[in-house]
């Protein structure tokens, strides 16, 4: 049953998934983040990417996609919204006109969301979000250990003479101290390079990189072991590129890499967090022009959905062990 005083999401008997206001999960649309223990942001940039654009329409995408998901995980017995009080916060307004505005503007709205505690996930948006993101966790958490999930390692100096770009956010986190970097892992990193050791500067700043042939053919449920022991009690942030996935289950994304992670994969790696100290996670990278049937911000909105389900405080509701025995089954 419902806990009272906690947010949910509107159910399909009260009105059907096709109607209601598309918020995320159907959850309530509030101001602030005044008494949330989570929130759901958007972020609608693209100003900073590099091949395809489009996503600046990634939050309103995922979304409406998100309207499918129910309130119970059926696989993880994850209960969120009977532990947790959760809402949409809505968008972060950037500036159209102009990236270093909007890297400003994401910061400063970020820093308010969490100033109560709240944990954000937020919706991309291209990958130059996180680091104001980062920078907003550094604040009030100090330095963070980080999963990055991605095709790119994106640790470029610059892209086309520029510091900030969704192809630099990790080399600028990492110089400007945001990163804890013996706490840091990027899984599914892949494709074809400029050099022979572009994924190479990232190890040695101390990052396990895990590249996509390493996860192929394979649960990753003992990587994420092994990622979980490594990362600790500290604080970690999520950001999970949905590029990462490989085009044959996200094709929606501005920079397409094929053998990537599948959509099974991407599940295990995010369920595989549980029991962490995560303060953040984003899901970035949807671009909706390239997928004509919503399939990518539907797996970005069920990602999204499950990292809600590994944030700290989740409920787990336990199996009915009882149930052949009071049923009298032989």
């Amino acid at each position: 049953m419902p806990v009272e005083g906690l947010f949910q999401p509107l159910s399909g008997n009260a009105m059907p998934r096709f109607g209601g206001v598309a918020t995320m999960l159907r959850l309530p649309l509030v101001e602030n983040t005044e008494n949330l223990d989570v929130c759901f942001v958007g972020v609608p940039f693209d100003l900073g990417t590099s091949n395809r654009s489009g996503t600046r329409l990634g939050p309103r995408q995922i979304r409406a996609e998100s309207a499918l998901i129910r309130p119970y995980n059926m696989a993880t017995r994850a209960a969120p919204f009977d532990s947790l009080r959760v809402a949409d916060v809505g968008d972060i307004a950037i500036n159209p006109y102009s990236l270093h505005d909007s890297i400003a503007r994401i910061e400063e709205g970020a820093s308010a969301l969490i100033a109560n505690g709240c944990r954000p996930i937020t919706l991309g948006g291209d990958h130059t979000i996180t680091l104001p993101l980062l920078r907003a966790m550094h604040e009030r958490h100090g330095k963070v250990g980080l999963v990055h999930v991605d095709a790119h390692s994106d640790i470029n100096d610059t892209m086309f003479g520029e510091k900030i770009a969704h192809g630099t956010t990790f080399r600028r986190a990492v110089e400007e101290g945001l990163l804890d970097c013996h706490r840091v892992v990027q899984i599914g990193l892949r494709g074809s390079g400029y050099t022979a050791e572009d994924f190479d500067w990232s190890r040695e700043r101390g990052f396990r990189v895990v590249p996509a042939e390493e996860c192929w053919f394979r649960s990753l449920a003992p990587l994420m072991r092994e990622v979980v022991a490594q990362l600790g009690d500290g604080p970690v942030y999520l950001s999970f590129d949905i590029d990462g996935v490989d085009p044959a289950f996200a094709p929606g994304t501005g920079t397409p890499e094929v053998g990537g992670l599948t959509a099974p994969q991407a599940l295990q790696i995010v369920r595989g967090l549980r029991g962490l100290n995560l303060v953040g996670a984003d899901v970035v990278e949807v671009s909706p022009p390239y997928d004509p049937y919503g399939t990518t911000a539907l797996l970005a909105a069920n990602l999204a959905f499950e990292m809600l389900c590994v944030m700290p405080g989740v409920l787990y509701r336990e199996r009915e062990s009882t149930f052949r025995s009071s049923c009298n089954v032989s």
